[in-house]
């Protein structure tokens, strides 16, 4: 029997993805077994574990698998709608419970409480995000609000569209966020000129901005902590 020829079933039982996932727990399984159990089964000329191989390879392991779109998973031989919605369906899992501490009554009490409250969702984007949380007199968010996509710069971020977001939720406070693709949370000219902005345009109507956090990869940058509020 060829190897490409070999299905799940091929395999000693002591080698299958879900006998093993079931006598030793799922930390004993590499990534792929853990896809090929999504999967279940493989094609004509591929064992699911050659086709799940396959599918990370394509996208370089996790990294880019968890922002893969049904279009590019279905562009895979081997990978039907099914399959790419069973995988896409466990990434939006993992994706929800990675943000099950975060409620809408989280609490922010310090740069590291803002930065955490993001750093799963905005460190990993490839495209710089602006983003927004609209706090109570509490410190607690109320509303997440992406106000754009793109670099930053002065002319681009409106305080109309920042401050519009506060007025409707009856916010007390804000504190802006953005990402760095690079990895590297260091502010820019233009990173300080707007915040300096932002933080002006909020003491006229009445709402302050406690921070702007600059997310980079696994860290971050307090504005605020930097002497620039």
């Amino acid at each position: 029997m060829s190897t490409n020829s070999l299905m799940i079933r091929d395999f000693p039982q002591d080698e299958r993805p879900r006998e093993r996932f079931i006598q030793n727990g799922p930390a004993s399984l590499s990534n792929h077994e853990l896809i090929a159990i999504l999967l279940r089964t493989g094609t004509k000329d591929e064992s699911v574990l050659q086709l799940s191989n396959r599918l990370l390879t394509n996208f370089e392991g996790l990294r880019l698998l968890k922002d893969a779109t049904l279009e590019e998973m279905t562009e895979i031989k081997g990978i039907g709608q099914a399959k790419a919605v069973q995988i896409l369906a466990a990434v939006e899992i993992g994706r929800r419970i990675t943000n099950l501490n975060y409620t809408d009554r989280y609490v922010i009490r310090s740069p590291e409480d803002g930065a955490n409250y993001v750093m799963n969702d905005m460190r990993f984007l490839s495209q710089e995000h602006f983003v927004c949380l609209y706090l109570n007199t509490k410190n607690q968010v109320l509303h997440k609000q992406t106000i754009f996509i793109g670099s930053l710069n002065s002319s681009i971020v409106h305080p109309r569209e920042v401050f519009r977001e506060a007025l409707k939720r009856s916010a007390a406070s804000i504190i802006c966020l953005h990402n760095h693709p690079s990895g590297d949370p260091a502010p820019s000219r233009e990173d300080i000129e707007v915040t300096k902005r932002l933080v002006e345009c909020g003491k006229m109507i009445g709402i302050d901005v406690l921070d702007h956090l600059i997310i980079g990869e696994n860290k971050f940058v307090s504005l605020k902590e930097k002497g620039y509020l």
